[in-house]
């Protein structure tokens, strides 16, 4: 079943399809490359954090900029410096660990690349499906992580470096916790068999929502303003402050029915 919209007299086709076969178009040995989902995952979180390195930037001559953070009394934005050692440093992971693990991954996995585009139902079910099935896994795994001493300090004692979070720094961590993230991500969207649009989406929304928990900003038009049960980046802010509240990484049923909700405190609403 897909879902079809009217063209021109009887001429009728699928939503997606015109989208699929330009994506398809004499790309299927890259949709079909090991190494696609590791280059498409870090890529993507690069140029998503670019906004918000321009606002730490303008931030830095402006006030108004500045009073937005979530943390505006704790000191001026992250400099450019911290910006860039945060990038060779998930670079660095990603070269190293996250692409020959992720490439062995996707090998196994052995993807095909269909000829039909999914239908509109298919794409916002399998999309939003995933998202919560990724909500769910990274709760749980995030909490183990906080739980056992051991494998906080081996795993994810280093992404709570950041006291004061920035957009870059939502991939700061080991690179043990990185594949753990990617793979959770990757292995949500292959457990749900899910149409390879619907997945690349699926990769695009979990990287905004990750950017966005981290950017350290109260904006007005955040995702968590727009969709009830997001936490957004108050919430994750309060995580990094208080470390035993706010584990998922984006609704707040979780911590909501566990008890580690914790409602951020609010401030001036963004003009």
């Amino acid at each position: 079943m897909s879902v079809l919209c009217a063209g021109h007299g009887d001429a009728r086709v699928p939503l997606l399809q015109g989208l699929w076969e330009c994506v398809r178009a004499g790309q299927e040995k890259i949709l079909l490359s090991p190494y696609l989902p590791a280059v498409y995952g870090f890529v993507i979180h690069v140029l998503l954090c670019a906004p918000f390195l321009a606002l730490d930037a303008l931030g830095s001559v402006c006030q108004r900029v500045r009073s937005w953070r979530i943390t505006a009394g704790s000191g001026p934005p992250p400099s450019l410096r911290r910006w860039v050692g945060c990038f060779w440093r998930v670079l660095y992971r990603y070269v190293t660990t996250v692409l020959p693990a992720t490439a062995l991954f996707h090998t196994v996995r052995s993807p095909v690349v269909p000829e039909l585009a999914p239908s509109c139902w298919q794409f916002f079910v399998e999309v939003f499906a995933c998202l919560l099935l990724f909500d769910t896994l990274f709760f749980f795994w995030h909490v183990c992580m906080h739980r056992f001493l051991w494998l906080y300090r081996s795993t994810h004692q280093l992404h709570h470096q950041h006291h004061v979070t920035f957009a870059l720094a939502a991939q700061d961590s080991t690179a043990a916790e990185l594949l753990s993230l990617l793979l959770l991500a990757v292995g949500s969207a292959w457990v749900l068999g899910c149409h390879p649009l619907s997945e690349a989406f699926f990769h695009l929304i979990n990287s905004w929502l990750a950017v966005e928990a981290h950017c350290g900003y109260e904006l007005p038009l955040a995702l968590h303003r727009l969709l009830p049960g997001l936490g957004g980046a108050p919430c994750h802010q309060a995580h990094h402050t208080r470390l035993s509240v706010n584990y998922a990484p984006y609704f707040t049923h979780w911590d909501l029915l566990f008890g580690t909700f914790h409602a951020p405190v609010k401030g001036p609403r963004p003009e």
